[in-house]
C-alpha cells in the first residue's frame, strides 16, 4: 500500500533489504524476522459478532446532499470514535491520478537494487528507501521494503528523495500528494461538521498548513509467511494516514476491542486512520 501521513518524523537504524533476501529463495526465514511474539492476526477473534463487522464507509458525495449529509455526518462521528479508521468512497480523486502512482510504484521496486540504493535512509533519517522505525539491532523486522520521504511543503523535501526520482515516478508523486492533501483537508472538514464544533475551522486551519508525507510499502513473497508479519501492530503518530492498496492481495488489520479485524479495500476507495495526534 501507499500512504500519506500528515506526520512527525522518526529516526531508524539500517538493515538489510527483505526483497533482495527474497530473491534468494530462502528455505526458511532468517531468526530475525520469524514472529513468534506476536499472534497471527485471523486467529485473534472468536467473538462471530466482530467476525461479521467491518470498517465503515464514508460516502462523500452523500456529505453534500442536504438528504442525507445528517445522517452521514453521524456515521462518520461513530466510525472516529469506534473505529479509528474508515473507507471513502466518491471523494472526487482523479482515477488517472490514482493508477498512475499504482503504477510507478511497482516500476520502482522492480527497479535493480543498486539504483534503488541511491534513495537508501542515511544514518539515523527515516526517509529514504529501506525499513522504519529501527531501533535497536536486536529488533525484530518486518518483511518488506519502504520508501518513505515528506512530500509537502516542497521546499522541505530532501534533495536526493523525491527530486531525484526518475521524472514519471516524480510526477506521480507530485500530483497525488496534491490529491491528498485535498482530500486530507475534505476529510478534516467533514470531522469538524460532525463534532459540531462551535469554532468554525477549528480543526482545519491546524491542518491546511501541515507537512505531508508518502511511504511505499513492498511485501515480497515468503517461503513461511505464519512467521512473518509485513507490518509490526502499531498506531500512527500521524494526525491523519490516507492508505492506497496497490492490489487485491488483503493483508491490513484493525484492532477493535481487543481482536483484529481485516479490512477487504473497496475497488476506488481510500482508507482513513486517525492517528495520536488526531485522537489527543
Amino acid at each position: 500500500p501507499t500512504s500519506l501521513d500528515f506526520c512527525n518524523k522518526k529516526m531508524s537504524l539500517l538493515v538489510p533489504n527483505v526483497q533482495e533476501l527474497a530473491k534468494t529463495k530462502p528455505t526458511a526465514v532468517p531468526p530475525r524476522y520469524v514472529r513468534s511474539d506476536l499472534p497471527p492476526p485471523a486467529s485473534s477473534s472468536s467473538s462471530s459478532s466482530i467476525d461479521d463487522a467491518s470498517v465503515p464507509i464514508i460516502d462523500f458525495q452523500k456529505l453534500s446532499d442536504p438528504n442525507h449529509a445528517d445522517s452521514e455526518l453521524r456515521l462518520l462521528h461513530e466510525a472516529c470514535r469506534e473505529w479509528g479508521f474508515f473507507q471513502v468512497t466518491n471523494h472526487g480523486v482523479e482515477s488517472g491520478v490514482v493508477e498512475k502512482m499504482k503504477e510507478e510504484v511497482e516500476k520502482f521496486f522492480h527497479l535493480p537494487i543498486d539504483e534503488k540504493m541511491r534513495y537508501s535512509q542515511k544514518a539515523g533519517d527515516v526517509e529514504g528507501y529501506g525499513q522504519a522505525f529501527v531501533v535497536s539491532e536486536d529488533q525484530k523486522l518486518d518483511w518488506a521494503d519502504m520508501f518513505f520521504a515528506l512530500s509537502l511543503p516542497e521546499n522541505l523535501r530532501k534533495p536526493h528523495l523525491i527530486p531525484s526520482l526518475p521524472s514519471d515516478f516524480r510526477y506521480a508523486v507530485d500530483s497525488y500528494s496534491a490529491e491528498m492533501k485535498i482530500l486530507g483537508n475534505k476529510v478534516v472538514e467533514a470531522m469538524e461538521r460532525s463534532l459540531k464544533l462551535k469554532k468554525h475551522g477549528e480543526m482545519t486551519d491546524v491542518f491546511r498548513d501541515g507537512t505531508l508525507s508518502v511511504r511505499m510499502n513492498y511485501y515480497p513473497p515468503c517461503p513461511q509467511p505464519e512467521l512473518v508479519t509485513g507490518l509490526t501492530p502499531h498506531s500512527d503518530a500521524s494526525g491523519l494516514t490516507i492508505l492506497l492498496q496497490v492490489n487485491d492481495t488483503p493483508g491490513l488489520h484493525v484492532s477493535k476491542d481487543g481482536h483484529w479485524i481485516p479490512v477487504f479495500p473497496l475497488k476506488n476507495a481510500f482508507v482513513v486512520n486517525i492517528g495520536d495526534t488526531l485522537e489527543v
